[in-house]
Formats: structure tokens, sequence, C-alpha cells
């Protein structure tokens, strides 16, 4: 689908396809049934398009609201493309009969909320844009009618936080891209509902904690993004509950307290037959200060050394201290005894 979607868009930039004005200013190519509005100063989606339209372009413009019914009439539109156009809000029933579209391009906008009746005629809607706008929070029945969406983008967003639900319908999904928001943990029960989920992007957050079961429900993931966070400590039980064939995480970039504690999960991590660090030669240390920015795959060895020779030596002392202490304790026993059977003779006499 995607293939097929560059090779039509590239014949509709082909100037050598035959074009001719429409609908004021757009240019729409015969035979192919697509129509170029980009970048035409337009504030409303123009009226009077072609019903067969199939790839309708109004990237560029100014519409900044999509009113109620806007594209009605244009029952054969496949691609829309609605990108860079300072939209902040967009009405009840904004993509009324468009029940066939299959991609739906809203990126580099204004919208900070997606509203609740958003996509009750989308249902076909395999592919859906909307990086880089100003989403805070996302509220679960804007996406609920989605069931066929297999590539979500909500990169380059504001989103601080995922809630249990906001994800429910989307039983298709394979990618879920979130990275450069304001996440700061991953909670339980946020990624529920997600069975097809192959990609999941969380990379440059703020994440600083990954709770235990939050990624067990998804048992088809093949690439965790992870990297440019806050992360500082693992939990490897976290990674444990991944019951899929083969995951690929991406750690590095984020500030790594390198002790003995994250040696030791980094190693089981790499033990594990479905699970691969890839950028792994890239996972630097932050603290301890003495060696901070250096791999832990080359010191990771050594985390250990320092705090084994100092077991090695607590423990001796820790043995003779205790020695110690009970044949002290056994001494006050024997004397308290005797002076006991000493107070006692007289008393018999």
């Amino acid at each position: 689908m995607l293939m097929l979607s560059i090779v039509l868009f590239l014949l509709f930039l082909s100037p050598s396809r035959s074009s001719r004005l429409c609908s004021h200013l757009c240019r729409c190519y015969e035979h192919s049934d697509l129509v170029d509005c980009r970048a035409r100063g337009f504030e409303d989606v123009p009226h009077g398009l072609p019903h067969g339209t199939w790839l309708l372009d109004l990237g560029g413009n100014k519409l900044k609201e999509i009113r109620s019914r806007a594209f009605a009439g244009l029952w054969s539109l496949r691609i829309l493309v609605l990108s860079d156009c300072s939209i902040q809000a967009l009405q009840t029933q904004a993509f009324f009969s468009l029940s066939f579209l299959e991609k739906l391009d809203m990126s580099r906008n204004n919208l900070t909320q997606i509203p609740p009746n958003f996509s009750e005629s989308l249902s076909a809607l395999r592919e859906l844009r909307l990086d880089h706008n100003a989403l805070v929070l996302l509220k679960p029945l804007g996406l609920e009618h989605l069931e066929n969406l297999e590539k979500l983008d909500l990169s380059h967003n504001r989103i601080r936080s995922l809630e249990p639900g906001e994800f429910r319908g989307l039983s298709r999904l394979r990618h879920l891209y979130l990275q450069g928001n304001l996440l700061g943990v991953v909670r339980d029960g946020s990624l529920t509902m997600l069975p097809a989920l192959e990609v999941l992007l969380l990379g440059n957050n703020n994440i600083s904690r990954i709770e235990v079961i939050a990624l067990a429900p998804l048992r088809s993931l093949s690439r965790l993004g992870l990297e440019g966070n806050h992360l500082e400590h693992l939990n490897f039980k976290t990674f444990l509950s991944l019951h899929t064939a083969a995951t690929h995480l991406q750690l590095a970039g984020n500030p790594w307290n390198c002790d003995c504690d994250l040696h030791r999960v980094f190693s089981k991590l790499l033990s594990v037959r479905h699970l691969h660090v890839d950028d792994y030669r890239n996972v630097t240390c932050r603290e301890p200060w003495q060696i901070a920015g250096a791999s832990l795959a080359w010191v990771d060895s050594q985390l250990c050394v320092a705090e084994t020779v100092t077991v090695l030596v607590i423990t001796p002392t820790v043995i003779v201290t205790v020695f110690g202490a009970l044949v002290m304790a056994e001494r006050k026993r024997k004397k308290l005894k005797y002076w006991e059977q000493n107070e006692e003779e007289p008393q018999e006499q």
C-alpha cells in the first residue's frame, strides 16, 4: 500500500502528465484522479472538486479549521494530505463521507487534541499521521473506530502520559510512533489491546521508569525504541515479560548509572535468546563520575570488582566481630553463674 502510494504520488508530481485547472486554483491530473491544491492560500476546503478524486493534496494552505462535512461527496478519496495547514480544530463530522479513506496526513499543524468523534467516518483508515502537532493528551473515544489502522504517528507532540484504554479498538495497529514527546513513565495497562503491535518508538521522551508489566501485552513486538530518555536503571522483569519471537531494543543515549545492578541486568538481557540490544556498544555511563562517558560494554566486566573486594574485606571482619561477641557473651554467662553459686553456699551453711 505504501509503495503504491509513493508511485502514484510521483506520477502526480510529474510535469509530463496532462493536467488542467479545476476548482479555482487546484490542478487536476487527467486519467489519474489526482488533485493538487498545495500552497494555494486556501482558508477553507475548496468546493467543486471532482467526485472521483482519489488523492487530494491540500498541504501548505491556511485552513486553521476543518469544517463539518468539508469533504462531502468525495466518496472515492483514498489519500488526503492536510499537512502544514495551521489546523487548530476539527468540527464534528469533519471527515464525513470519507469511509474509504486509507491514508490521512495531518502532520505539522497546531492540533492540541483529537475530538471524541474524530474516527467515526474513518473505519477504513490504515495510516494516520499526526506528528509535529501540539497534542497534550489522547482521548479513547477519538481513535476507537480505527479498527483497520496499521500505522499511527504521534511523534513530536507534547503528550505527557498514556492512560489505559487510549488505544482501544486498534487491534490491527502494527506501528506506533511516540518519539519526541514528554512521556515520563510507561505505566502498567497503558499499552493494552495492541496485540498486533510490532514497532513501538518511545525515543527522546523523559521516560525514567517502565513499570514491570507495562510491556507484557505486546506479544508481537519486534522493535522497541527507548533511546534518548532519562533511564538510569532497568528492571530485568520488565523485559522478561515480553513473550515474543524476537524483540530488538534501542537503549543508548540514557543517563545510565553503571553500578553492579545495571551490569547484572544487561548481562541477563544479552543472555536471553529473543532479546537483542542493537545499540549495546553505544550505551554509555553517566554515573559514577569516574567512568562518565565510557561505554558500558567496555567497563561492564569491571563494575562489580570494587563491590566484590568490599564484600571480601567486610566478610572476615564481620565474622571476627561476631565470633568475639559470642566469646564475650559466654564469658559473661560463666561469671554470672559462678557468682550465683557462691551466694548460695553461705545460705546453706
